[in-house]
């Protein structure tokens, strides 16, 4: 291929989708995080014949909104932001569209994911849960929906993540751990119960014999970062336009040398 049918291929044929949350004073963080604060410290009219520019300080923890946890959130070995080449964050992907078979509490699986679209090993694998619906800026906003009842992954989903060697994964919702499986099932304990309860119908298990505390306690974190394989989350934006389809994807992280985590705008190309 020339550089001209590139250009023209990129110009003509491709169409770019932004997977990302608007980002707001009004976004919340995940539970017990700093939410993000703007204020002016100059202003273009100012004062003293004015400073000509309007100027901000800028407030927050990096758990706010769209983002990418990044290995050293929960690795002190691991690599912080900064120090993960580009190419690490762009490549072959799936967009996968479980929402219609996923409701408060539920567990997704490997069968349910591989049903749906054509996963292949090595790919970023995005997650649409259905739950971008209740995100602060949407019509059905719901926080506490969003953050403390959305699906999470089933018991088997960690390895078989590991073992498709995925090179990051994105989910629409609060986190990639089930909310169960982290300290939000202690700050909401009638939740808790709603959730066991709906456990038990289903797979007659207690939430402990399924998901032992010293195994799944923040799983996807714990076990997945020192393995090389993070995730994002709070996706959203375009992300029903892609449902169960094949796209290339990148996540534009601010390269921050020291960052645990890091905001991320997060791009799919497809025909």
């Amino acid at each position: 291929m020339t550089t001209e049918e590139f250009i023209n291929l990129m110009t003509k044929e491709i169409k770019m989708y932004d997977l990302t949350q608007p980002l707001s004073v009004h976004t919340p963080p995940w539970p017990s995080y700093m939410p993000l604060g703007i204020q002016y410290f100059k202003r273009i009219a100012g004062a003293d014949r004015g400073q000509g520019a309007n100027g901000q300080i800028i407030t927050s923890s990096n758990h706010v909104g769209t983002h990418m946890d990044g290995e050293i959130h929960f690795y002190g070995a691991g690599r912080a932001i900064g120090a993960v080449p580009l190419e690490e964050w762009v490549g072959p992907g799936v967009v996968v569209d479980i929402s219609d078979e996923v409701g408060d509490y539920d567990l997704y699986t490997p069968e349910m994911l591989m049903k749906k679209a054509d996963i292949r090993p090595g790919d970023i694998l995005i997650i649409n849960t259905g739950y971008h619906r209740y995100a602060w800026y949407e019509k059905e906003a719901d926080e506490v929906r969003y953050m403390v009842k959305h699906p999470g992954p089933s018991p088997d989903f960690p390895d078989w993540a590991l073992k498709m060697q995925f090179k990051w994964i994105g989910v629409d919702c609060g986190s990639a751990d089930h909310p169960m499986n982290t300290i939000l099932r202690n700050w909401h304990p009638k939740l808790f119960l709603e959730a066991e309860k709906k456990l038990k119908e289903k797979y007659g298990k207690s939430w402990d014999e399924m998901f032992p505390p010293e195994e799944f306690y923040q799983i996807m974190h714990l076990k997945l970062f020192p393995k090389g394989l993070v995730h994002a989350e709070n996706l959203g934006g375009d992300i029903d336009k892609l449902s169960n389809k094949r796209v290339y994807v990148g996540a534009f992280n601010v390269k921050g040398i020291e960052m645990e985590s890091a905001w991320t705008r997060i791009v799919a190309w497809a025909p």
